[in-house]
Parts: structure tokens; sequence; C-alpha cells
């Protein structure tokens, strides 16, 4: 280092301290993160199952550390948001998915067409064919038009078009926010449909949804499956289904599922049509079906400015990870026990800042998040339910899977290219839809030295941008990013234990967050949020 870079790096750092940001700065710590890991990922919380005792254990404790970091409960007087749910487990043996066409019928059963629903399911409809299910206006793109899917079960493709054309309007071959289930089966409820049918897209190059997740092979030692669950009230109101190839081209018997995918991705026309003479009937059954209740813990920070204090900076993690079985303890010690120890830590950092003079300007919202591994349940619940208004939510940092080095497993080989030295290194996700943010996050990261990874904003075949609690948000326009240290053979297995974790790198993690969100919760501008990313439009 030169003598002139080395006086301006000390004039830097006195600003720094003078600021006062040193102050909170300093309280991550390699050896607090690695004590409350320990802690929330040891056998005694139970693998933290969402609805039993040791996830409640880890909210309390989540609560009990905002309370001492002195944050105001941002739930009504309490750090508790609670949330409702239903616990289901579906009966594989007794649901089905049937075809009636020319006075024949055909049946299909777990693994050939896989439903599940917190309720008994009986829809008997007509079909039609509504190719990827979406609707994109600022793209121009609409399957559903020149069909009436009123009162009829949609057959739709996974995925969404043009995944291998690094030009398509539909982000490259990266994802836009309608590739989802979810956001499918929305949109076919709100065209009326009466159900759903998916099947994998005929032409992919890549393993289908079911395939992946058969890959991660965790749950294969567990002697009772989890159960599954949803919310208590929820906008989505629509059974679906999975359906394999062989059945979906019995229903689009007389159209090639393979040609009516490549002349979707040829020039993006729809392909949508009615299946004359095809009846389906969708009959989902559970062994099993309870009410309960989880909680998002949710602490705040008010900021200093009059004006900037009613905007937010959201930062959020899960605490629920897939419990036991028999003996075995899934302990989620990087899943997602980094992510909240991180959010807690981020809590006490900003509240030592703000006690040496520093508090910031917009307020700092601390979430952790429930029933995550479930489906997302807390964070939608919060989206719908916000403790504070979405519109001037600026920006999200959201931490899942922040303590590892990333390596090859079952579920990503042969589908991504993993760097040859991870430990070093974070991916970010979602910057499409805010390169404002991730410039901010490049700017802070001069200081800290991580290598930033933008590649799963650019690959299909993991669906990761949708797997995690900031993508109820994007749907909301908030700027919001994934951070995230990559998969590993441990992801969701057993042995994803706190020894297992890279402290050195998390530490690193967390304290380039609290620069970013510091930055962001001053009163600079805050990030964009932009909702057509690949930047231009069809025309038709």
């Amino acid at each position: 280092m030169s003598v002139r870079k080395f006086f301006g790096f000390l004039a830097f750092w006195a600003a720094w301290v003078a600021s006062g940001q040193q102050a909170g700065f300093d309280t991550i710590r390699e050896d607090t993160l690695r004590a409350n890991l320990t802690f929330l990922a040891s056998d005694g919380m139970q693998g933290r199952l969402s609805m039993q005792p040791g996830d409640e254990a880890a909210i309390h404790w989540v609560a009990s550390e905002f309370a001492k970091a002195g944050l105001k409960p941002a739930a009504g007087g309490s750090f508790l948001q609670p949330v409702e749910l239903i616990e289901y487990r579906a009966d594989r043996a007794r649901s089905f998915v049937s075809l009636k066409r020319g006075g024949l019928e055909k049946q299909w059963k777990f693994p050939e067409a896989s439903g599940a629903f917190p309720s008994d399911v009986d829809v008997t409809a007509e079909v039609v064919f509504a190719g990827f299910g979406i609707t994109a206006p600022e793209l121009h793109y609409d399957d559903y038009q020149g069909i009436d899917p009123r009162g009829k079960i949609v057959l739709l493709f996974d995925h969404e078009p043009q995944e291998a054309n690094a030009a398509s309007v539909f982000n490259g071959t990266g994802n836009t926010r309608y590739a989802t289930t979810r956001v499918k089966v929305l949109n076919a409820q709100a065209h009326g449909a009466a159900g759903v049918l998916i099947v994998a897209e005929p032409n992919r190059n890549h393993l289908s949804n079911q395939e992946r997740v058969a890959r991660i092979g965790g749950a294969g030692r567990r002697t009772v499956p989890l159960p599954l669950q949803a919310l208590a009230e929820d906008a989505l109101h629509t059974p679906s289904a999975v359906i394999s190839d062989a059945a979906a081209k019995e229903l689009l018997a007389g159209f090639s599922p393979a040609e009516l995918q490549a002349a979707i991705d040829r020039d993006l026309k729809p392909q949508s049509r009615a299946l004359p003479g095809a009846v389906v009937t969708m009959h989902f059954r559970n062994a099993s079906e309870t009410t309960g209740r989880s909680y998002n813990v949710a602490g705040l920070l008010e900021g200093s400015d009059p004006q900037l204090g009613a905007e937010t900076i959201l930062m959020s993690a899960h605490h629920d990870h897939d419990g036991v079985s028999g003996a075995e303890v899934w302990h989620g010690a990087d899943d997602n026990g980094s992510g909240t120890v991180g959010v807690v830590a981020l809590a006490h950092a900003f509240a030592a800042a703000a006690k040496a003079g520093q508090r910031p300007k917009r307020s700092l919202l601390f979430v952790v998040f429930a029933s995550e591994e479930r489906g997302l349940l807390g964070a939608y619940f919060m989206a719908a339910h916000p403790l504070r208004p979405l519109a001037t939510t600026r920006a999200m940092l959201n931490f899942d899977m922040i303590g590892r080095n990333e390596e090859e497993s079952d579920q990503t080989k042969g589908l991504i290219e993993i760097p040859a030295d991870t430990t070093n290194r974070l991916n970010l996700i979602g910057s499409l839809y805010s390169p404002d943010y991730r410039r901010v996050v490049e700017a802070k990261n001069k200081q800290i030295g991580l290598v930033l990874d933008d590649r799963f904003d650019r690959e299909a075949a993991l669906n990761v941008f949708f797997r995690s609690d900031q993508f109820p948000f994007v749907l909301h326009n908030v700027p919001a990013l994934w951070w995230f240290t990559g998969f590993h053979p441990d992801y969701h297995h057993t042995t994803d234990t706190a020894d297992r974790i890279n402290y050195v790198k998390m530490a690193k993690i967390l304290r380039l967050a609290y620069l970013t969100a510091a930055e962001f919760a001053g009163d600079t501008a805050p990030p964009k949020f932009v909702e057509n990313p690949a930047g231009k439009q069809r025309v038709n």
C-alpha cells in the first residue's frame, strides 16, 4: 500500500470510528455467533419443526434477544405475530387424478399424480390447456388469451418460456416472478379455474422439480414423513396437482406437448386451447388435519429522522427446520440457524450503534419468520399482513444459509457449476429486480473483501429464486435479495450441524450486511425496484 493510500485509509477509519458505526460493527464476533448457533442447532432444540416444542423454544429465544437489544416489539405490543396454520398429511392411497374421455376412464395415483390440499377435494370439470399459465402484461404475454378457463381444470407447463435463451424477455436464462407454482395457481384462480394440473415442460434440459427434490434425499431417512402445512387464511384456495409426462400426453391427445412448447418458445405466441371431450376429476383425501399456530418474531429499531423514520429496512431469516425422526435430529445449523443467529447479531449491532449516538434515519425491522420449510408461510403471511407498510419498505436483506462453503451435492450435480474455492464466496439472489441494491453491496464489500456471485440469477434448473422468504416481498415490488452461501451435501440432512459452519465467513457476511443496511437506512436514495429486469418488451 502506498503512503498516500495508507493515510487515506486512516482518514476513512477515523471518520468511521467518529461516526459511531464502529460500536455496532465490533459486536459481530465469531465466538458469539458460534455460541448462539451451537445452542440453536443443539439436540435439545429437536430440529425446530414448525408447531413443535423445539421451534417454540427458538421463537422465544429470538424474542428474548430482541428484548435484550432494546428493540421495540413490532407486532401490536408484542414481539410475536401469530401465524395460524393447518397441518395435514395427504393420504396417497386414496387420492387420485382421473380422466374420462369417449366412455373410457384412466386414473393416476402417486407418483404419476401428486396433489394435496388442507381439506378434502372433489373437483370434476372439463380441461383447458393454458401453456405456461403466465399473464405478464409488461411483457405483452398472456397464456389465457383466447380461452375460457372459468369453472374448468387448467393444464399448465412448469417453469416459463425460452429458459435456454439468454436474450429472452423472461430474464434470459434466469427466472422471473411468474415461473413458480404458487403464482401460476393464483393466476389460474384469478381467471376462474376450478383446479390446476402442472407438468414439467416437455423440452426441458434439466431435471423436473420432483426429480430434483428426490435427489436431496434427507427425507428418505424419516420413519414418518414430514407433515404439510398451509396458512389457515390464504389467498390461494384452488387445488393443484403435479402430473407425469405420460399423463399430460394422454390429456393432450392429438396435440404434441413438445411441439406446443416449441411453438411458444419460438415466438412467444400462446398455444392455449380447450381439450374437447376431456373431463378430469381431482380427488384428494387427507389422513389427518389439525390446526395450530406459529409466530413471526419481529422487533423494531425506530429511525431518528422525522420523515425518513416512517420508511423501513427489513432484515430477515426463518427459525424453523425439519425436526426429528426417532432418535435422529435434523439440526438445521446452516438452514437456517445461521440466518436466525445472523439477524439477532445485526439487531444487537444496530442497537449498539444507536446507543453510541448513531441511530439510523430510516427504521429497521428485524424479523425471523415462521414455517419457511413448509412453504414460506410466515413470509407470505407477513407480506399479506405487514407490520409496516410495504410501499415504504425500501430494502430487504434476507439471510438463509449463510454459514457454509458451497459444495457439489446430489441436488446440484450436473445442473450448476460450482467454483473451485467457495470459502470466501457469497451468492446474492434476486438482484435482477434491483441493480441499485447490488451496487450498494458491491461498494460496501470493498471494505470486507468477499467474493460476490450472481450465477443463481442466471439459471432456472434449481428454482432458487423462489425458495426463501424474500420472494413474497419481491411479489410486492420490494427490493429484496437473498444472501446465501450455497448448497452442500448436508443440506436437509441430519449432518447440518454447528461444528461444520465457517464462522469466519459468516461473520464477514454479517459485517457486510451491517454496512449495507446502514447505507440503506441513511438519507441516501433507496434502491429502486425494476418490474421488467430484461428492460424490453415483446412487440406483437
